[in-house]
């Protein structure tokens, strides 16, 4: 799969220039140097007066950064994304199906679709979920659906973020600057909008509400507070929404509610979009020393006093290990056919995976099976030998902890520099909302860049960049 050069979004496979990027290269051609080197110096301090950041964490305390922006958009057509439209939609019924068959009857195991251990040795599967179905019967309210391209009309599933996805606020972020700095250049192209996503959000979680909801739902974001990576975001988006952001300390459990502290008393909160771990969540039900949650929050939630967004428990659908399975899952729920392939999957607790894995470990991508932000991964052919000899001994020692993919050739988009557009590798998560309403998918979602060349790593926490991304009207 990476023994090509990769597809250009914009110039495509040589053949020219794409038909999405056409009035975008006509503008481009025309346009000042010097006064797009100011836009994108301009674009930084936006980022930078506006406070959006986030927290990387090290050996020492972590360190807040800035997250780069890239003022070339990436383009999508309007035919493009109707496909990608049609997959997501089916991997996200797919993906709630599951988590309800897993906590109830187990269907998948019982037809020999999906072996028991899969679940049994799975860290991420609560059984205090068992038997509990969430108001609405909605397990994944907020899903990110990871996707790279390889060619013209090749799409893959790199991952599906079904816990808590984060990015929503550098997606809208991305937009209101490019509107600000380049007016001229949306009055000539139709580009698909976003900026209704957080009154769509506020929407789908209300719709959510749990049976003893009296008139309009009570919402609110509960974040671990200003410490954690993605704060930004939590107070970015309850901003937006016209919600409370609260922490674990402003709410109590009062006559079989979760309520929080006002300068009038206690209110209590009928939908809870918590960006806080599973583990943190009840330190009456998961870790006891936990400062961040709400002591006896689960108790109230399966006594249908409260929706929590996402549900607990749905960890298990992100887990790279069940993702493998995700073609089978698919066809499973939906009786279809995946319209999204997944990325090739060695799981290394299979002995003769494992020894493939070992014997080209040069060539893999190999990744926790639990892990995210580009943390604790190896990518065969950018690691040195001592790299590749350090992880051989951690894939020994716990290789049911791993899995691993081909690397893939991902596609390129160009960046502004110094010199002009130069290409480099992107990925797109589309941010997806999930109530008894139906399913919204937000036109676009947020491209992540690798600014370094020849770069695939594009997470923000390993020098990674954002860019606006646009869908075309038609």
């Amino acid at each position: 799969m990476n023994d090509r050069e990769p597809f250009d979004e914009m110039w495509g496979s040589g053949e020219g220039l794409r038909s999405p990027y056409g009035t975008f290269s006509n503008w481009f051609e025309g346009e000042d140097a010097a006064r797009l080197r100011a836009k994108q110096r301009e674009a930084d301090e936006l980022f930078r007066l506006s406070g959006i950041t986030f927290n990387v964490y090290g050996k020492k305390e972590a360190e807040e950064r800035l997250i780069p922006f890239d003022i070339v958009p990436r383009i999508i057509s309007g035919r493009e994304w109707q496909k990608l439209s049609r997959g997501i939609d089916q991997r996200v019924r797919a993906l709630n199906a599951f988590l309800h068959d897993i906590y109830h009857r187990q269907e998948i195991v019982k037809a020999g679709r999906l072996p028991q251990e899969m679940l049994a040795k799975n860290e991420a599967f609560l059984p205090q979920m068992i038997g509990m179905t969430p108001p609405g019967g909605v397990y994944t309210h907020i899903v990110g659906i990871d996707l790279v391209r390889t060619g013209d009309d090749q799409f893959y599933v790199l991952e599906d973020n079904a816990r808590t996805p984060s990015g929503v606020s550098y997606m809208l972020e991305n937009r209101e600057t490019m509107l600000q700095m380049f007016p001229e250049l949306f009055s000539k192209t139709r580009v698909q909008p976003v900026s209704d996503y957080p009154r769509n959000l506020r929407r789908s979680l209300a719709a959510c509400a749990p049976p003893q909801t009296r008139g309009e739902p009570t919402v609110a974001i509960l974040t671990p507070g200003i410490y954690n990576s993605a704060y930004f975001e939590h107070a970015f988006l309850a901003d937006q929404m016209g919600v409370d952001l609260v922490e674990g300390h402003d709410l109590r459990v009062i006559d079989g509610r979760v309520a929080m502290r006002t300068t009038k008393g206690y209110k209590p909160i009928d939908v809870l979009y918590r960006r806080v771990d599973d583990d943190f969540l009840d330190p009456l039900n998961f870790n006891p020393d936990s400062t961040l949650g709400i002591p006896g929050i689960m108790d109230v939630y399966r006594a249908g006093g409260i929706t929590i967004a996402n549900a607990p428990g749905t960890g298990i659908a992100d887990d790279k290990a069940i993702y493998s399975y995700m073609p089978d899952i698919v066809e499973f729920y939906t009786g279809e056919k995946a319209i999204l392939q997944n990325v090739p999957t060695w799981r290394c607790n299979d002995p003769d995976s494992l020894k493939y894995v070992l014997d080209n470990l040069s060539e893999l991508v190999v990744k926790e099976v639990h892990g995210s932000g580009g943390y604790g991964m190896l990518v065969g052919p950018a690691a040195s030998k001592k790299e590749i000899a350090a992880f051989r001994a951690k894939l020994e020692a716990r290789p049911n902890n791993y899995i691993a993919q081909p690397t893939l050739s991902l596609s390129t988009v160009p960046i502004f520099t110094q010199k002009g557009l130069s290409p480099r590798h992107v990925d797109l998560r589309p941010f997806v909302l999930v109530s008894p309403e139906g399913i919204k998918i937000t036109p676009g979602g947020l491209t992540r860049v690798a600014l370094k060349k020849g770069s695939l790593v594009v997470n923000s926490s390993q020098g990674g960049g954002t860019k606006d991304t646009w869908v075309l009207e038609d």
